[in-house]
């Protein structure tokens, strides 16, 4: 009986490089196509603003590949595996390996392997790329694809109940003594009946209340509008009230994420949809190491008995069924449904056990 983890090294490079190779080309075809219909789709809001052109399309295209990437990376994984398990299995090469001694999870172990090398990847790309890319591009198309000010941390589409006064911010950017809002509109209520809209391009905080610039008042018992160049407006609204208003993990890294987890819990607001994402951050990456695990269907199994393609449908099969488990597990911990440490593992877990009984069961 063979007892090492690993088989050989020439047979752990040779899967190894048919594993890597098939997902790269999966995700770039991927990418390319999702890409291409993505811009079809985009290109003419990008176009109708005046002053956009091919740059503008171009740096669209930078925002949107990361985004695309981080999200079929795992996909990708599970097809090259599928590719790569349904070549070897026709070519006898599997059975040769079992009748070497080689069992499936020493098969496997190189896969695995190479399947944690890439999670640590994907899990730096989407903290350094991603999160930036992904506000840069929200932003962006929040604001009709108009140009944005190039600040760091910026937010977009920002809403705030002070109350009965609700509140509305294009954009929120800046840190310290340049924090500072956009395009803020304020819907001025009492008693449920609105009374005033007030819109400002711009808003800073000053002694305890905001510098509204350029402002337009509507009155709705006058109906008219009134334009002041400034006023002062927003009396008692902190601006961590502005940046906690949306916490959207999916544009913030770890650190800052968990940063602002410990001011919503600070101020008495709700944390659990940032926690689940919080989770997720490390879960979603390392899903690519169930990948290999559930597409192991398609490896055993005597290609004579012309059952290959059955079994390329169950692995295919079952890395649906995680994806979307995983999707549905996240939104449940964002209602609040689920706590958010098991909405981030909790498929990861349960699919990691169907994975190894369906390779146990294949394997006997």
């Amino acid at each position: 009986m063979n007892l090492q983890f690993f088989p050989s090294r020439r047979l752990a490079l040779y899967t190894v490089k048919l594993f890597i190779t098939r997902s790269l080309a999966v995700l770039l075809a991927l990418v390319l196509v999702l890409m291409t219909l993505d811009l079809l789709g985009e290109s003419g809001k990008i176009l109708a603003i005046p002053g956009n052109g091919e740059p503008e399309l171009w740096r669209y295209v930078s925002l949107r590949v990361p985004l695309l990437i981080s999200r079929f990376l795992p996909f990708s994984v599970l097809l090259g595996t599928l590719i790569a398990f349904t070549g070897l299995n026709q070519h006898s090469e599997v059975v040769a390996m079992k009748a070497a001694g080689i069992s499936a999870h020493q098969m496997l172990a190189p896969l695995i392997l190479a399947s944690l090398v890439i999670a640590g990847g994907l899990f730096a790309f989407n903290e350094k790329v991603v999160v930036n890319a992904n506000r840069q591009v929200t932003a962006w198309s929040d604001n009709d694809y108009r140009p944005v000010p190039p600040e760091s941390g910026i937010l977009s589409n920002i809403w705030l109940l002070n109350g009965e006064d609700l509140i509305q911010a294009r954009h929120v950017g800046g840190q310290g003594r340049r924090f500072h809002a956009e395009g803020v509109s304020i819907y001025d209520r009492e008693r449920g009946v609105l009374q005033r809209i007030i819109q400002a391009d711009r808003a800073d905080p000053q002694n305890g209340a905001w510098k509204l610039s350029k402002v337009r008042v509507y009155d709705s018992s006058m109906n008219i509008v009134r334009h002041v160049p400034e006023m002062t407006g927003l009396e008692g609204v902190k601006p961590e009230q502005l940046t906690l208003a949306k916490v959207d993990p999916d544009q913030l890294d770890f650190w800052t994420l968990k940063e602002r987890i410990g001011q919503l819990e600070r101020a008495g607001r709700p944390a659990d949809e940032a926690k689940a994402g919080l989770w997720h951050k490390i879960s979603g990456p390392l899903s690519t190491l169930l990948m290999p695990l559930l597409a192991a269907t398609a490896a055993f199994g005597l290609a004579r008995s012309g059952q290959v393609l059955m079994r390329a449908t169950i692995g295919m099969a079952l890395g649906f069924a995680y994806f979307v488990a995983d999707n549905f597990s996240l939104a449940m911990g964002n209602v609040g449904a689920y706590p958010p440490f098991l909405a981030a593992w909790a498929p990861f877990l349960l699919f990691l056990l169907v994975g190894e009984t369906v390779l146990i069961r294949s394997e006997e």
